[in-house]
């Protein structure tokens, strides 16, 4: 047993506290607001990647752990190299993967919730955060146009989403079955699972994200029984292949469960056929899941609304401010139509120190009883900060530019002679190759055999301009592979993004195809 020692000092204060001085606590703001302001301030200046090494960064950071104070200097020039050794999704020629810049508004709000350091899983434990949360999600679903009065709750991303999703699909399912076991019409066990003559089945498309896949094998449908069901000259679900998936599965005496739509897929942004899959979902009461992690927030844009047309029919949907919305990562999102039956699928799992003895509905209302996480962090600040400081209308205004600026990197493609474009653009990403005309030109024999071989020149081609670009620190682009044709990837998230940087950027690949 270690001896007892006078922990407190004249004051009343401890030896042990990490309070500072005001002029401590000053100086330290200071330092940290100077760095973010130099941070936002020459963005659009830096390299959009440092080309650095791991080796590079352990000798840079690799160091033994302070047991004192260091010098205020040593670590905010530290921070700053940090900021130097990192990919800057601020950058308007950043194209990579789907990364929206943080706003001002969003990084500060991110500041004063750390600062506040609540945890989220109950109105109990964090009233105003709660129902600020609570508010955050009924504006993310007026933004999407999806229905009035729907619930849901904020996650660390998409994926988070998914698999919450996922979840209540299998457990509502199975309490339907478990019901109709009850009238000797199925065969489920005491726990609501099916049993294996009967395995649960989910639809995906050849385009959905992985996270589909993963959510489901951690939820035990296995991999197996992810039905992948083909695109078509699109990338859009083929909803005649998922009928007829749908049909032969039951025909073979597997159980339908959930079919999962694209709202904009992260290869090409294409948005599956919503209406439609919405009906096939209904005729065969599977739960309708709506993947909109990158691409749902594009229905602010007027001139896109049509392709949502469906989502409001879905029963959950997720999406992911931090994608689309401007908002400092972690920040996803899921929405749900039907609260009573989202709560059904997580009852039993409640624990006594958890217990709430609120008297009245919204202060005994949990997070917990609608999704897997306990410890939550206070996201929605962030979001609210950044709609109530710019308003609506101007994030809509922003996000409606960036398809647009999709659209002339498209048309750009389509005019070059030494360019071409391997997907249509519906929303903000747009996927082409370099290809040499004179290679172009060769492309067009008929000779099945030579094409083969020319495709596989081409692609090879850009996957060395791609390492290039992105080495080259001048702009950013990934990949995609597209029915066997390697793609070059813009994804436009972001409102710094110009004409002027795509054009950029369309001479910063070519000229590395012309060196290689």
């Amino acid at each position: 047993m270690s001896e007892a020692r006078d922990t407190e000092g004249d004051d009343g204060v401890r030896a042990s506290s990490l309070d500072i001085t005001d002029e401590a606590f000053g100086e330290l703001a200071a330092r940290a607001v100077e760095l973010v302001s130099d941070y936002f301030r020459g963005v659009s200046a830096s390299p959009v990647l440092t080309h650095t090494s791991a080796s590079e960064l352990a000798a840079r950071f690799d160091a033994p752990l302070p047991g004192a104070p260091d010098a205020l200097d040593a670590l905010f020039a530290d921070c700053r190299r940090i900021f130097e050794g990192s990919r800057h999704s601020g950058h308007p020629r950043f194209f990579g993967y789907v990364a929206s810049p943080a706003t001002p508004a969003g990084a500060f709000a991110d500041l004063i919730a750390s600062a506040l350091n609540q945890n989220v899983p109950a109105w109990r434990s964090s009233p105003a955060a709660t129902h600020v949360e609570k508010t955050v999600i009924g504006w993310l679903a007026q933004l999407v146009n999806y229905t009035e009065g729907a619930g849901g709750l904020l996650t660390s991303g998409g994926s988070m989403a998914n698999l919450n999703a996922l979840y209540v699909a299998h457990r509502t399912k199975a309490r339907a079955a478990q019901g109709d076991a009850a009238a000797g019409a199925s065969d489920v066990s005491q726990k609501g699972l099916w049993r294996v003559a009967r395995p649960a089945t989910v639809y995906v498309s050849d385009q959905a994200h992985m996270s589909i896949a993963k959510a489901a094998d951690i939820l035990g449908f296995g991999r197996e029984q992810v039905r992948v069901v083909a695109s078509d000259e699109n990338y859009r679900m083929d909803v005649r292949a998922l009928r007829e998936r749908i049909e032969g599965d039951v025909r073979d005496n597997f159980q339908p469960c959930c079919v999962v739509a694209s709202a904009g897929t992260v290869n090409t942004g294409a948005v599956d056929p919503l209406a439609e899959i919405a009906s096939l979902a209904r005729e065969h009461d599977l739960w309708f899941h709506v993947d909109g992690a990158y691409g749902a927030l594009a229905a602010t844009d007027a001139s896109k609304r049509a392709l949502f047309a469906g989502l409001d029919a879905a029963d959950s949907v997720a999406l992911d401010p931090h994608k689309w919305l401007y908002t400092p990562v972690d920040c996803g999102c899921l929405l749900y139509r039907d609260a009573a039956r989202v709560r059904a699928a997580w009852a039993g799992s409640e624990a006594d120190y958890i217990k709430i003895f609120e008297e009245t509905e919204e202060e005994s209302f949990a997070f917990f009883d609608y999704g897997v996480e306990l410890s939550r962090r206070f996201r929605a600040l962030k979001i609210w900060m950044l709609l109530r400081y710019y308003g609506a209308q101007a994030i809509a205004d922003a996000i409606t530019d960036d398809n647009a600026l999709a659209a002339y990197f498209a048309a750009r493609v389509e005019a070059a002679e030494d360019f071409e474009l391997l997907a249509p653009v519906e929303l903000s990403i747009c996927c082409f190759r370099y290809v040499p005309p004179q290679m172009r030109r060769q492309l067009a024999t008929t000779d099945e055999a030579e094409r083969a071989r020319l495709e596989a020149e081409v692609n090879e081609l850009n996957e060395r301009i791609l390492r290039a670009v992105q080495h080259g620190g001048r702009a950013y682009v990934s990949n995609a592979l597209l029915r066997g044709r390697f793609a070059l990837r813009a994804c436009i998230v972001n409102f710094r993004t110009t004409r002027r940087d795509i054009d950029e950027t369309l001479d910063i690949i070519r000229e590395a195809g012309r060196e290689l």
